[in-house]
């Protein structure tokens, strides 16, 4: 059944507060307890793979199908691989790339995300993996067993533009409108109030051009993890 979404209503703010929250418990958990590590790593992974197998799951039940507008070429989509990838190697190349793509933007979809007339499972399926996300990113940086190299807010630009090529060649081929290259989302997001197309496309270059350094700061001039924060 249809269930309208209240932007910043009581439900959004919950699901919002929940992720620094639960991704701070994770890493206390790993600081005090270092054994916890692989577990908790493992079941962040695991959870994520959930949430995307039942996302498929619910169109093919439904009848629906998911070719070409339902399948993973959204930004959030190549983030949740990439932080499976991550939880269960630590891999600071793959980190690297995710680290900017989940806190900009799988943190902004969850802000302002992009909900009409959804269904309450897809509604819960939205905000437990794009939570999950920035849950597993956070996680990584605050126990400490990752955080991005020197030079990887370009590297992770330079990825996210090569990404937008790929996908828009698909949109024009499928008339898609992943990545909204092609036009703004349905719902109240920051691209509505970043111009008309094509416009906003430069707009949001221009917003990583600036958060991605911006996230970066913090561990300037602290070089890569050692294998032994890693552990």
């Amino acid at each position: 059944m249809p269930t309208a979404f209240q932007p910043f209503g009581a439900e959004h703010l919950v699901a919002i507060g929940l992720i620094p929250v639960v991704a701070g418990f994770l890493a206390v958990t790993r600081l005090r307890f270092p054994r916890t590590s692989k577990p908790i790593r493992y079941g962040l992974a695991f959870l994520l793979l959930v949430c995307t197998v039942s996302y498929y799951a619910n169109w093919i039940i439904n009848g629906k199908p998911i070719f070409p507008n339902h399948i993973p070429l959204e930004v959030c989509d190549f983030a949740l691989w990439l932080v499976i990838v991550a939880l269960l190697t630590l891999d600071s190349d793959i980190f690297d790339v995710v680290y900017y793509w989940a806190l900009v933007g799988t943190a902004l979809a969850v802000v302002t995300p992009n909900l009409t007339n959804e269904s309450l499972f897809l509604k819960i399926q939205f905000f437990a993996d794009h939570g999950l996300i920035v849950v597993g990113v956070l996680y990584l940086v605050w126990s400490r067993e990752m955080r991005p190299r020197p030079g990887s807010a370009l590297r992770s630009l330079i990825a996210l533009n090569y990404m937008a090529v790929f996908v828009g060649l698909f949109d024009f081929a499928y008339k898609t409108n992943y990545m909204f290259l092609r036009d703004k989302p349905a719902g109240a997001t920051l691209m509505n109030v970043l111009g008309p197309w094509p416009l906003y496309l430069v707009a949001c270059e221009g917003v990583g051009l600036v958060t991605f350094p911006l996230l970066y700061l913090p561990f300037w001039g602290m070089g890569a993890p050692t294998r032994a924060t890693e552990a």
